[in-house]
C-alpha cells in the first residue's frame, strides 16, 4: 500500500484548487474539489492565519487523510485578543483580556501540542503563555487566573468545554479591551515624558550612555529604540 503526501501552507478556511495545492494533488488522482472542501472545514477556525496542512493519499484506493497543524499558541492568543503583538514589558503592561471560553477554545485547538494530561492542565498552559504576553484572563493577572483554575472556579466551563460567549459577555470583553488600550496609551505617554526628561539631562552624552540610563529607568525597549536608535557597530579594522 503506497502512500504519497502533499505539504502546503494555506490560509485557514480559504484553500483553493489553485497552486500550490491543486497542481500538487492532480497527479495523485484524488477529487481535488472534495479535498479543498474538507481542508476548509478543518481549518475554518484558523481564518486569517497561515496553517500547515498535510494531505496523505493512498495510491491504490485514492483515499486520503488530512492532517492540520496549528499556529503557535501566541498567534492564537493574539487572534482571539484582537492585538498585533504582546506587551513589550508584560510585567508592567497589559494589552488584552481573554475570557475563560477563549482560553478553552485555544487549548482545544492546540491540544495535540500541549503537555497537559487533561483539558484543565492544558488550559493552565495557555494561561501561562498569556502571562508572557501581558494578557489578562477574566480580568486577572495570569498567575491569579491559574490559581482560580486550580481552585475550581472554571471547572464547569472546562468540563463542558465551553468555547462560546453570550452577547453580554462579548460586550463586556470589548469594553475591557477598549479600557486596556486607553490605559496602555496613558502608560506610553508617561514613559515618553519620563524618557524625554532623562534625555534632556543627558545632553552631549553618547547614544549608548543615553540608552543605558533609559534602561536603568525601566523605560520599555520599543520606546528606547524609538527615541535613541541603537548605534551600528563600526566594522573591525581591515574588514570590508
Amino acid at each position: 500500500m503506497a502512500k504519497e503526501s502533499v505539504d502546503v501552507l494555506i490560509e485557514g478556511g480559504k484553500a483553493t484548487a489553485a497552486p500550490p495545492l491543486g497542481p500538487a494533488l492532480g497527479p495523485l488522482g484524488v477529487n481535488i474539489g472534495q479535498v479543498v472542501v474538507d481542508i476548509n472545514k478543518k481549518t475554518e477556525s484558523f481564518k486569517g492565519m497561515q496553517v500547515p496542512v498535510k494531505v496523505t493519499v493512498d495510491s491504490d484506493t485514492k483515499t486520503y487523510d488530512i492532517t492540520v497543524g496549528t499556529p503557535p499558541a501566541s498567534a492564537l492568543i493574539k487572534k482571539e485578543a484582537g492585538i498585533a503583538k504582546g506587551a513589550s514589558n508584560p510585567l508592567l503592561e497589559k494589552v488584552a483580556d481573554l475570557s475563560i471560553e477563549q482560553i478553552i477554545k485555544i487549548s482545544k485547538m492546540k491540544e495535540d501540542n500541549l503537555l497537559g494530561a487533561n483539558l484543565k492542565q492544558k488550559v493552565k498552559e495557555i494561561v501561562g503563555t498569556c502571562q508572557a504576553m501581558g494578557v489578562l484572563v477574566e480580568g486577572m493577572q495570569a498567575h491569579d487566573a491559574i490559581d482560580a483554575v486550580n481552585a475550581g472556579k472554571f471547572d464547569e466551563e472546562i468540563r463542558t468545554e465551553k468555547t462560546e460567549m453570550t452577547d453580554e459577555e462579548k460586550k463586556q470583553l470589548e469594553e475591557e479591551r477598549k479600557k486596556l488600550q486607553e490605559e496602555l496609551k496613558v502608560k506610553r505617554d508617561e514613559y515618553l515624558a519620563k524618557a524625554n526628561q532623562i534625555l534632556a539631562s543627558l545632553e552631549g552624552k553618547t547614544g549608548s550612555e543615553k540608552r543605558k540610563k533609559l534602561e536603568e529607568a525601566e523605560i520599555p525597549s520599543p520606546i528606547i529604540n524609538e527615541l535613541v536608535p541603537a548605534e551600528k557597530e563600526a566594522p573591525a579594522a581591515g574588514g570590508k
